[in-house]
């Protein structure tokens, strides 16, 4: 295969996966998306020559956008166009886990300070109010009482971006103090760990104790169905546990895997690479 990668900036994450691929003698094309110009009919020079392009770009527009414009050439691309835009605004990603019948926590979106207000009182304190886009937990906030809502809700609603004027609201649910990220292709999954902090975010890239875990049949199958939901692909997969079984807060479609692959013992870039072989090299179903 030759594999393009589209990306922001060379990390950890990309630099396994390009060493795994050069192992195994394919061929490469790095393509930085801030140097690209897409046209509406001939892709960037290389893009087109490409057998399948990875999206690694750390900017969620760019990579909706450059997906877009990737498969509009003919180019199969991990994830698709259209993986990115569910996962990429959390709105959608909860729309579609909804729609599939897929657990998650109680979620409200409202438009004006005062409807989202309104919304935070019915859902009770503590609820949980995120950016609807965004990841690594940045600008998530815990809101424990009415006096700290108004504050926060106010300082959304004066930021300025139209998006932080759309009030994206959940359920706080008490995770025990972790939660759950499985790497997943096309809803099997790779491998799984949990993320501990004494802090109620329990990102990794925050600082969380990471450990293995062992996949069960519930968590395998909830996983397979939100991956279906969203489009498939390669995904990170966010769940959480509750007294009711395993609910799925978040599906990432440009995944980080580095703190997973350091700690879990399968090699993980081994075994996404076995997976574009077989789903995009010379007998796969996108060849």
């Amino acid at each position: 295969m030759n594999v393009g990668v589209l990306y922001s900036r060379i990390r950890r994450d990309e630099k396994l996966l390009l060493a795994e691929l050069r192992d195994r003698g394919h061929g490469v094309t790095k393509l930085d998306v801030r140097d690209q110009q897409f046209g509406l009919t001939d892709p960037p020079a290389g893009l087109g020559d490409v057998d399948v392009l990875l999206d690694r770009c750390l900017a969620t527009s760019r990579s909706v956008h450059a997906t877009q414009f990737a498969e509009a050439y003919g180019v199969p691309v991990v994830n698709s166009a259209a993986t990115a835009t569910r996962c990429a605004n959390k709105a959608r990603t909860s729309l579609a886990l909804a729609a599939a019948g897929v657990p998650t926590p109680t979620t409200q979106v409202a438009f004006t300070r005062e409807t989202a207000l309104e919304t935070v009182e019915s859902l009770g304190y503590p609820c949980v109010l995120k950016p609807i886009v965004g990841s690594w937990g940045r600008l998530v906030a815990k809101l424990e009482s009415r006096t700290a809502a108004e504050a926060v809700l106010e300082h959304k609603e004066t930021l300025g971006h139209y998006e932080h004027k759309i009030f994206y609201l959940q359920e706080f649910l008490d995770k025990a103090g972790r939660d759950i990220r499985v790497l997943a292709v096309d809803g099997d999954p790779v491998a799984a760990m949990t993320r501990r902090s004494d802090h109620w975010l329990t990102n990794a890239a925050r600082g969380a104790e990471t450990a293995r875990l062992t996949v069960d049949d519930e968590m395998r199958a909830l996983v397979a169905r939100a991956s279906e939901a969203v489009g498939g692909g390669l995904l990170g997969v966010d769940l959480m546990e509750t007294d009711d079984g395993y609910t799925v807060h978040e599906v990432n479609h440009t995944v980080e895997f580095k703190t997973l692959d350091d700690t879990v013992a399968v090699d993980v870039p081994g075994r996404v690479v076995d997976w574009l072989e077989r789903r995009h090299g010379p007998q796969g179903v996108s060849a």
